[in-house]
């Protein structure tokens, strides 16, 4: 069985994450969407609201499974038996770190790989932060996030 991780902090998810998660989970048996649990980040969600959202975002995929993991990806990757780590690129500003983090990977567990998959063109330059600020002024987020995250996120924020 080949296994994946798709870590990330996913706060909030969005419809790139998705549309990212739904081509691995068309190329791997099993796809771990795992939440980075990151101490120098202040993330508006608990990980418990987001793997409620993650949740209901993932209904439809049968071979995803919802986790998280603090420490090192590739640790975590060891815990779940996976090899491989997807990764998202929206442009190629994001090629450069994401190469030298695949190296390191590679450094600490010699049999993980990194699968860079690319969103559909109308998830380019979309990230959550962009979602959040949009949210934060009034925005309408709609196009960018599942329904049930929208409204988790406005209520977030207004409250």
């Amino acid at each position: 069985m080949k296994i994946a991780i798709y870590p990330g902090t996913f706060d909030p998810i969005t419809n790139g994450h998705l549309d990212i998660l739904e081509r691995a989970a068309a190329i791997f048996d099993l796809v771990y969407i795992a939440i980075a649990v990151n101490v120098d980040k202040k993330p508006v969600f608990t990980v418990d609201e987001r793997i409620e959202m993650i949740r209901q975002s993932t209904a439809k995929f049968k071979n995803v499974r919802i986790d998280h993991f603090n420490g090192l990806v590739v640790d975590y990757a060891g815990k779940v038996d996976a090899t491989v780590i997807i990764r998202g690129l929206r442009a190629v500003s994001d090629f450069e770190f994401e190469f030298q983090m695949a190296l390191t990977n590679r450094q600490l567990n010699e049999i993980i790989d990194t699968v860079f998959l690319m969103p559909h063109v109308d998830y380019t330059y979309l990230s959550s932060s962009t979602v959040r600020e949009i949210a934060k002024f009034g925005g309408d987020v709609s196009r960018f996030v599942p329904r049930h995250v929208k409204n988790e996120l406005y209520k977030k924020l207004k409250g």
